[in-house]
């Protein structure tokens, strides 16, 4: 056969494996006749597709179904007992667990990152969590069908490698190909926030949306861009980097090394230093108190907790917070204009007290009548939203042909 013929050949088998089975996940229990109907492929091709597998136990038949008429339908389900391991490199802490092939987290852990660290340190690290994670859960290596790790900063998701974690002050960390030595199984790697946005669109509040922007706010801020169900992660894995856009040639210095970032005025960090610098300088407040006179203590959850109880101070700088964010998001609604923007990371914990001021913003800034009432939510996945993003990185590849 010639080799362009068979490499066609090929690609159009591989892309008819990936919609039996994302059908099959999809429905839960199906018949090969409904797939067939589903898919729009011949009963043979559906037959032969299911036969491989079924070999490869990635599928299996379940009691039979309805009968419409003549002999019970077989109906094929995913197989429960196969895994997936995510990691969550943030700043601060690692997040790693053991998820089943439905996005559920089965075992969830939580690691602090070391005050200092190297690239090799890091690697080492990571290992052990994942060893950790196979030795809880008593899961054999057969079983897991891959690794995702969501990492913080510019990440080159084609090699795996992580290209520079500005606050950890780390470059080209070989994640990919250290962990695929080390556990033999295939890798995916890729930007914590663009991670998170994939698991929104599989497994949270962006389901129903081909382009979505999920913008992650914490102790930074980056967003994923999904574009026709995909993640974009432009020429250079730039992409979504809003964080680092400038909005103030003479603002303050990001830990990028540039000044006047986006994350040096709405970010989780900036709101606790902005709020520090109001305390200092006198401001009656509930936050002395909740602090104990330690103005250390003074983070984000101390400033949620006491918005709650009415503190005017902390109110304002929520609120300040959320405009700042609304800019940020009037801006990508004129780059993307995506039918979908959804706020996660520790911020968003603050709800309305971010959320009302930033729609106010966008609906006074935006271009049109449409933009300004563009679809802002919360993010539904939480804290672990980019961990379920990371497991969903090697779902897309078993489920989705790329």
């Amino acid at each position: 056969m010639d080799s362009q013929i068979a490499g066609s050949f090929q690609l159009m088998k591989s892309m008819n494996r990936s919609l039996v089975l994302n059908t099959i996940r999809i429905n839960g229990s199906i018949s090969r006749a409904e797939v067939a109907k589903k898919t729009k492929l011949t009963p043979p091709t559906v037959t032969n597709i299911v036969s491989e597998l079924l070999k490869e136990d990635l599928i299996l038949e379940r009691n039979t179904g309805v009968s419409s008429g003549g002999r019970k339908p077989i109906l094929l389900t995913i197989n429960p007992n196969h895994y997936v391991i995510g990691v969550d490199v943030g700043v601060r802490k690692i997040r790693y667990a053991l998820s089943d092939l439905d996005g559920n987290l089965l075992i969830s852990k939580v690691q602090a990152m070391p005050l200092t660290i190297d690239e090799e340190g890091l690697l080492d690290i990571i290992i052990q969590l994942i060893e950790e994670i196979l030795d809880d859960s008593r899961t054999n290596l057969d079983r897991v069908i891959g690794i995702g790790v969501a990492m913080h900063g510019i990440v080159d998701s084609k090699s795996g490698i992580s290209l520079y974690a500005p606050t950890l002050g780390l470059r080209n960390i070989p994640i990919k190909q250290r962990l695929e030595k080390s556990f033999q199984m295939p890798v995916r790697v890729e930007n914590d926030a663009k991670s998170m946005a994939l698991g929104e669109k599989w497994f949270g509040m962006g389901k129903d949306d081909q382009n979505l922007i999920s913008i992650n706010v914490g102790e930074g801020i980056g967003a994923g861009v999904i574009l026709n169900n995909r993640i974009f992660d432009g020429n250079d894995s730039i992409a979504g980097e809003i964080g680092h856009t400038i909005i103030d040639l003479d603002g303050p210095q990001c830990s990028c090394g540039s000044f006047g970032c986006f994350q040096t005025y709405a970010s989780g960090q900036a709101l606790r230093e902005r709020t520090l610098k109001e305390v200092s300088l006198g401001r009656k407040t509930l936050l002395t108190d909740k602090a104990n006179g330690d103005y250390r203590k003074i983070d984000g959850p101390i400033i949620y907790q006491c918005a709650l109880a009415g503190d005017p101070l902390s109110i304002e700088m929520l609120e300040k917070t959320g405009r700042y964010i609304g800019i940020g998001i009037v801006n990508v609604i004129h780059l993307f204009n995506p039918s979908l923007v959804i706020i996660g990371g520790g911020v968003s914990k603050a709800g309305d007290f971010i959320l009302e001021p930033l729609k106010e913003i966008v609906q006074s800034r935006a271009l049109t009548s449409k933009a300004k009432e563009s679809k802002i939510i919360l993010s539904a996945l939480g804290e672990e939203g980019s961990l379920i993003g990371a497991v969903t990185l090697v779902l897309s590849d078993m489920f989705v042909y790329h």
